[in-house]
C-alpha cells in the first residue's frame, strides 16, 4: 500500500516514514481492499510534552476512516493510530461478511 506521508512545521526523517509505512503495510492484513492511505505528522507549539499529533486517513471503497493520535513520540502515535484502524478495518470487514 502506498503511504502518502506530510510533516507539518518540520522535516521528517527517512527512518520515521519508513517506520510509518511498514506499520500502515500490516493494515492490508485486515483488509485488503485498501485504495489510499495519508498520514499527516504535526508538531504543536505548546510546552505540553504530548505536542505530537499523528492523523491518518485510509480509504476504502465507499468509505474512509480518519484517526487522530496526540503523543510524545510520532512512533507512540502511529502503533495507537493503527490499532485503532485495525479495529475500524476489522469491524467493516464483518459488516460486509453479514451481509453476502
Amino acid at each position: 500500500m502506498k503511504v502518502n506521508t506530510q510533516s507539518v512545521n518540520f522535516n521528517a526523517d527517512k527512518k520515521l516514514i519508513d517506520f510509518i509505512q511498514r506499520r500502515m503495510d500490516k493494515l492490508d492484513m485486515f483488509y485488503d481492499k485498501v485504495i489510499q492511505s495519508d498520514v499527516y505528522l504535526k508538531v504543536e507549539n505548546t510546552s505540553d510534552k504530548a505536542n505530537k499529533i499523528f492523523e491518518a486517513r485510509v480509504k476504502v471503497p465507499g468509505d474512509s476512516f480518519v484517526v487522530k493520535k496526540q503523543c510524545k513520540t510520532f512512533e507512540e502515535g502511529t502503533d495507537m493510530a493503527v490499532s485503532s484502524l485495525e479495529r475500524q478495518l476489522k469491524r467493516r470487514k464483518e459488516k460486509l461478511r453479514a451481509h453476502m
